[in-house]
């Protein structure tokens, strides 16, 4: 489809394979079945979780939420339910806001689910951006614990250059109409190297910011799981960060890049892998389109903190 080749893309990205949704499958059958695999996991139904949280970029509808969605589908209508639309970061950022609703004692559970169809605004010729997305979707449970989990996080957010990475139209700016079609930029675009730049930098700030303010150094890292939008990307930021190799979850090589559901999706595997122990810290570290970054020093607890997770 594109004057690339398999040993270019593994090279430059880390990518190996990607999954993608069926033509009638959406953001919300791929969620379901994540929060499905979280309440089977936790032992709990649908109805004893309070309040539902989907981040994604890519909802059923402009609205209403495919939070409300999945939450009905899995038979818990009279829940709350909303959606938070910050790209990349979207695990992080709703980490956060699940995290307040529950140590506030406005909600006992809440379940945050990752889901994304990215293949549907993806522009397959397009290079730059045709051999990066994938489709997915991840879920855990945060529920109300004796002892808090949120040790440190931080965020940010730089909205004067949405170009860097941004989705031109669909939205207010510009509807999608038949020129919108004919430019196909209805699709994804990206500036690669001011993305990698960016990312970067960010990240390894935003990690520090949340070490500090959890009073941790990198030394007290068990686990660091970043968001997986590239290889490189990932190893630099490690890197700078002095964080040997072994404490660094990558997978993007079976997943490419699913915005919002790629750190529940790694965060399921190492679960199933058994790399966290109660007591460990875990580092959840993102960046993507705003641009916006994020970073949380968790303290695991896979019994009572987050009980289920797919």
């Amino acid at each position: 489809m594109l004057d690339t080749n398999d040993e270019w893309i593994t090279t430059r990205t880390g990518i190996e394979r990607r999954h993608l949704s069926a033509d009638s499958e959406a953001a919300s059958d791929l969620g379901i079945r994540a929060a499905q695999m979280a309440l089977e996991r936790s032992g709990l139904d649908p109805g004893e979780i309070d309040c539902y949280v989907v981040a994604t970029v890519t909802p059923d509808f402009a609205f209403p939420a495919t939070a409300a969605i999945v939450a009905s589908a899995l038979g818990a209508r009279d829940k709350a339910a909303f959606d938070m639309e910050i790209g990349c970061s979207g695990f992080v950022y709703g980490l956060s806001v699940v995290s307040a609703l529950v140590r506030s004692g406005v909600h006992r559970r809440v379940m945050l689910i990752g889901a994304e169809t990215l293949s549907k605004i993806t522009d397959y010729t397009d290079r730059a951006t045709a051999i990066l997305f994938g489709d997915g979707a991840g879920a855990v449970i945060v529920e109300r614990a004796e002892e808090d989990s949120l040790l440190g996080v931080d965020f940010g957010s730089d909205g004067s250059r949405p170009e860097v990475l941004f989705l031109p139209t669909g939205g207010s700016r510009r509807a999608v109409d038949a020129d919108v079609i004919a430019e196909r930029s209805n699709y994804i675009k990206m500036q690669g190297r001011e993305t990698f730049k960016y990312a970067v930098t960010k990240m390894v700030e935003s990690a520090n910011v949340a070490l500090d303010q959890a009073e941790l150094s990198v030394a007290d890292i068990s686990l660091l799981i970043p968001h997986q939008a590239n290889k490189r990307i990932i190893d630099a930021a490690a890197r700078q960060l002095g964080i040997a190799p072994d404490k660094v979850y990558v997978n993007i090589q079976n997943y490419g890049n699913t915005s919002a559901a790629s750190i529940p999706i790694a965060l399921s595997e190492a679960y199933e892998k058994n790399l966290m122990k109660n007591g460990d810290v875990v580092v959840f570290l993102a960046f993507g389109a705003g641009l916006s970054w994020g970073a949380i020093a968790w303290r695991w607890n896979g019994v009572v903190a987050v009980p289920g997770l797919a």
